[in-house]
């Protein structure tokens, strides 16, 4: 030892050995002698077995000449907790900590294996010694042979001890390795992990600082705003511009930008317009170079569809019952074109005074001129309904209501609706009919099928400020719309089915006649909700040379849990002319924070069979939509160039008045759906006492008559079941509900039974016949 201190012992010579039940002596053999005594018996061994562990640890470390180690295992009696005290400070890191920790337990186990092999050897070779001393007494002899067992008892204990110690600690330090390199890699992916956060972190504020000076872009000479969309780009100027169109087939589209390849960098329209041109122009986005290449994935060579084919897209959805859309077979192609704008063009048109919309009567026309033959009606309508009550939405009478319910029994307050049934919300698709009259009139089959895709379009701008709940009819719910004499058509709908829930629809115009049926499937997503579509639409133009179909694509109700409820229209559809092999391809592209392009963006094209673009559609679902006709084709058939005309304004909408917050955002035409009418069926949608209630403003009272009307419903459900039981055990037929004007027929173009008009509801409204109604409210 190098050197020694007061209060200090070298173990390796130390003998220990206890006195009685509590004190024990450790003694260096004749200078120092310390006599401790424990508080109990169990502490009084603790401190004897760690000395014992520490005398081995000694004893080693002396044999292998590490005196370092020799001089450290000098004893200092210390308190537990400043042995913890001094263990913590040392320390560094966690995981060191518990390596460190095993590493020492390691250590103390191998040196409770020599000590117990050498004690249990020096026990052995003292009884050796008895049994050789001269023939002790029989009571010594009996009480050396109990001893002798109890060694060898021990001793085979202790050996089982050793050798499962010994595997132990073989395993033990076989594993160290593989924690070590473990605790390192989960070290490094935590860094990592770190790293990338901090980089998104830095993108993020990145992008929100390019957003905000992105917002007032400026606008370039001539009048034309820049921007590096790699989406729509269009510039409505003199002399040519560009048009980008990411259009979608089926599930992507290449957009490729020429701007590097052609040199062209930074490039703006200089020509300036007119003053009254200036006044006029319509200002888009644009990308800074002229040119670009638009790659669109084609149809099959065969160009062979199923029935959905027709029906268009809703971003994957599906449903029960309906049929998915053949996949593309490997004959595809890729069709590849660039579009150009030519507004030195003056394109014949039946459309081509479009500037004083605002100023022309709102039921003679449908926001684009060119309607005719629609007169004022002979009737004077409303043009509001009463203002919306504030009526507190107490969330705990509605869950006080709803204890021990089935959920289907549960009744939705009408807090979450809006004065009008689905019936009547459907019908409202019919707002800008007017368009569908232009397209009637229309020769060129591209033209009406652009002014075809403005109109289904149309139907969707009331959702950008409407987010009230329409009332679900009730089984054999009907409603009648007759504005023949101010709008020119006239619609009937009608409740078909309660589960699932599902309505058909007919209305007739002047040159056309447009029937669909209805049903969709909704998926709650936590934050929003999606309606999905799942019925189709038709429409049919006088004379029967053009039938189009097509579906509604995907609705999603945003912000359903917290915050201010907001609509988007999202994902694709075609319309189909089947009797003429032309279609309309349609994109609704979603709302995107970090979008450049104006938001609630449609765009689409018009094709030949042959997949060649004769017009373009482009605008918004919530403002308006223009079309141009494509006047000349250049390029290689593989990669056509197709130039336009100047843009015609096919539908702009006409905004409900500024106070319309008050009153549910209703249009003037949503206020009139619900007046009463003369001679209309009992089962209109008028006559439901809930929606009148709500529109009068006594909430309690309709949220009561709802009530009473589900159990109704549910009454004569339960009564028709049992009616069908009744004949089942009779063995009698049992004729199902059928619906009082709609009848189930094969759709040739679909392929799946769907209700069409039976053609009686008008004839029987003449007579004041309603006798086939049932009472269901």
């Amino acid at each position: 030892m190098s050197h020694t201190c007061r209060g200090t012992i070298s173990l390796h010579g130390a003998l220990i050995h206890t006195v009685d039940a509590c004190t024990f002596v450790v003694s260096n053999g004749g200078t120092q002698t310390f006599h401790i005594k424990a508080a109990t018996e169990v502490e009084r061994q603790q401190w004897v077995t760690a000395l014992e562990l520490a005398k081995a640890k000694a004893i080693q470390a002396m044999e292998s000449g590490n005196i370092k180690a020799v001089t450290l295992c000098k004893v200092k009696f210390v308190s537990e907790e400043e042995e913890e005290e001094f263990q913590d400070n040392d320390s560094q890191k966690p995981e060191q900590v518990t390596v460190k920790d095993l590493s020492q337990r390691l250590e103390n186990l191998q040196a409770c294996n020599d000590l117990l092999i050498k004690k249990g050897t020096m026990l052995q070779r003292v009884l050796n010694e008895l049994e050789a001393l001269e023939p002790p007494s029989p009571e010594l002899a009996a009480k050396i042979k109990t001893v002798s067992e109890r060694a060898t008892l021990f001793r085979i204990a202790a050996g089982a001890m050793v050798n499962a110690s010994n595997e132990y600690l073989q395993l033990a330090e076989q594993q160290e390795p593989k924690w070590k390199k473990m605790l390192q890699h989960e070290r490094d992916q935590k860094v990592r992990i770190e790293k990338m956060v901090e980089q998104l972190a830095r993108q993020h504020s990145h992008l929100e600082e390019a957003a905000q000076h992105a917002l007032p872009t400026a606008v370039t000479a001539g009048g034309h705003r820049a921007s590096r969309n790699n989406s729509f780009f269009y510039i409505n100027a003199i002399g040519n511009a560009v048009i980008n169109f990411d259009v979608m087939f089926m599930s992507n589209c290449c957009v490729y930008d020429d701007t590097e390849k052609d040199g062209l960098k930074d490039t703006t329209v200089t020509t300036s317009p007119s003053e009254d041109e200036e006044d006029n122009a319509e200002f888009y986005d644009a990308q800074e170079s002229d040119t670009f290449t638009l790659s669109i994935p084609g149809v099959p060579a065969n160009n062979s569809r199923d029935r959905t084919d027709s029906q268009g897209s809703d971003d994957g959805s599906s449903s029960e019952g309906d049929q998915t859309p053949l996949p593309l077979s490997d004959t595809a192609t890729t069709n590849s074109f660039r579009i150009v704008t030519d507004s030195t063009v003056v394109t014949p048109t039946t459309a081509a005074n479009t500037d004083n919309l605002d100023n022309t009567n709102w039921q003679s026309n449908n926001g684009s001129s060119g309607s005719t033959g629609v007169t004022d009606s002979k009737r004077k309508r409303r043009t509001r309904v009463p203002e919306k009550p504030n009526y507190p939405l107490n969330l705990w009478s509605i869950m006080k209501n709803c204890i021990g319910k089935d959920l289907s029994k549960i009744p939705m307050p009408v807090n979450f609706s809006e004065p009008l049934s689905m019936l009547q919300r459907l019908t409202e698709d019919y707002e800008y009919a007017d368009i569908l009259d232009r397209a009637a009139e229309c020769t060129d089959g591209y033209e009406q099928m652009a002014y075809v895709a403005a109109f289904t379009i149309s139907s969707y701008s009331t959702t950008a400020s409407r987010t009230g709940k329409p009332f679900n009819p009730l089984l054999g719910e009907t409603y009648e719309c007759d504005r023949v004499d101010d709008l020119g058509w006239r619609a009937i709908s009608e409740q078909v089915s309660h589960h699932p829930p599902m309505l058909a629809q007919h209305c007739e115009g002047r040159k056309w006649r447009c029937w669909q049926e209805f049903t969709m499937a909704s998926k709650f997503r936590g934050k929003y909700l999606q309606v999905i579509p799942l019925g189709t639409a038709h429409l049919e133009m006088e004379g029967g040379t053009h039938h189009y179909t097509w579906r509604k694509v995907t609705t999603t109700v945003h912000n359903i849990i917290v915050g201010k409820l907001w609509v988007d229209q999202s994902g694709d559809t075609d319309i189909v002319n089947h009797k003429q092999g032309i279609k309309c391809h349609l994109k609704y592209t979603p709302y995107s924070y970090f979008s450049r392009d104006s938001q609630r963006k449609v765009k689409g094209v018009v094709m030949n069979s042959n997949n060649e673009v004769k017009w373009v559609v482009q605008g918004t679902w919530d403002s308006k939509i223009e079309i141009a006709p494509v006047i000349s084709t250049s390029g290689t058939p593989d990669n056509p160039v197709y130039k336009t005309g100047p843009y015609i304004l096919a539908w702009k909408r006409r905004m409900p008045p500024e106070d319309s917050e008050k009153y549910y955002n209703f249009t003037e035409l949503a206020c009139q759906l619900n007046e009463p009418e003369e001679g209309i069926a009992p089962t209109d949608s008028r006559f439901r006492p809930d929606q009148k209630l709500m529109e009068s403003g006594e909430w309690d009272k309709a949220n009561a008559e709802k009530l009473r009307l589900e159990e109704k419903q549910r009454a004569a459900r339960r009564a028709r079941e049992h009616e069908a039981e009744k004949a089942a055990t009779q063995g009698l037929p049992y004729e199902t509900y059928e619906p009082l004007w709609f009848k189930k027929e094969q759709d040739p173009y679909t392929d799946s039974l769907c209700y069409v008009y039976g053609g009686e509801y008008w004839e029987c409204k003449s007579k004041g016949d309603w006798s086939r109604c049932p009472n269901i409210f």
